[in-house]
């Protein structure tokens, strides 16, 4: 049986935001630890830890039984994120924080464009100019043709397409599942993909790299908590966007943390991305609350 919630694009776009500082504290610490570990192996552990703290909401699952059609969708999205979570991995010990991020705003607009021709979601021209605005950003950022394309690009350019089809899938089983549970379910699938690649390239791991990954394994299943949460609230092409902040945040870290360059551009197409998000949320959330019906032939905008 469905799960039926009211829409609340303002506390959507907050637990986004939540969802993103979770993940920025994740790619620093990741991009820390460096090559030391398998991409395989790394992430691995980083789920062992996490389906350790998830036992509890993944028992409580288990009890409650899953609506039908669930545990097909449960497995799928396992296979999406253990392709990404290995390739994202591999991407972030090689290449800088910032490129990595930058890189992975093709998943938003995966999983944005996916929710409009999948789940239906109507993209009014406001969200539109908005989605094209923050893409220009991301081009600023990025400047394609004027970089090398390493293996660490094609990997992260990997890992952005799998995890916006993990995401889609999320999208779905936020409707037939509490967001513990969708979370608890992505964790036990992921370990499960990922043991016998980490196996194949296992090797010894120090009490600190432990240490490490159990702490990226709590961010990260806090920012996948948060963000099913935000998929619950609102649609996704209201909380999509919002991970665009993630630039900011990242390559502050790039350049604080591992003294990487700041370019200036990035600072542009940051400023004209968060713009196009600020006035998205903000045209979504005064729509919803005047709930006007716009005469025939009126714009969206």
């Amino acid at each position: 049986m469905n799960i039926e919630r009211p829409q609340r694009p303002v506390i959507g776009v907050l637990w986004m935001l939540a969802t993103g500082l979770c993940f920025v504290a994740v790619t620093g610490i990741v991009r820390y630890l460096g090559a030391d570990l398998p991409a395989a192996q790394g992430a691995f552990i980083r789920f062992a830890f996490g389906l350790a703290f998830l036992i509890p909401a993944l028992l409580s699952a288990f009890r409650r039984g899953f609506a039908p059609g669930a545990p097909r969708l449960f497995i799928i999205r396992g296979m999406f994120h253990t392709l990404g979570v290995v390739l994202w991995f591999f991407a972030m010990a090689r290449i800088p924080v910032a490129e990595v991020t930058a890189i992975g705003y093709l998943n938003p607009i995966v999983v944005t464009i996916g929710a409009a021709f999948v789940f239906g979601e109507k993209l009014a021209l406001r969200r539109i100019l908005a989605i094209c605005l923050a893409i220009i950003g991301a081009l600023i950022v990025l400047r394609p043709g004027l970089r090398a394309i390493e293996p660490g690009h094609w990997s992260q350019l990997g890992a952005a397409v799998s995890f916006g089809l993990s995401y889609l899938i999320a999208k779905r089983l936020t409707q037939l599942a509490p967001a513990s549970a969708v979370v608890a379910m992505m964790s036990l699938t992921v370990t499960v993909g990922l043991a016998p690649f980490a196996a194949l390239v296992w090797v010894p791991v120090t009490l600190v790299q432990y240490g490490w990954l159990a702490l990226v394994a709590a961010f990260a299943t806090g920012g996948h908590y948060c963000m099913t949460r935000a998929f619950a609230e609102a649609p996704m092409t209201v909380t999509q966007p919002v991970t665009f902040l993630q630039l900011i945040w990242a390559t502050a870290l790039g350049a604080l943390v591992f003294s990487e360059p700041v370019d200036p551009w990035v600072i542009v197409g940051g400023a004209l991305i968060i713009g196009a998000i600020s006035y998205m949320t903000w045209r979504e959330a005064q729509i919803r609350r005047r709930a006007v019906t716009p005469m025939v032939g009126a714009v969206k905008f």
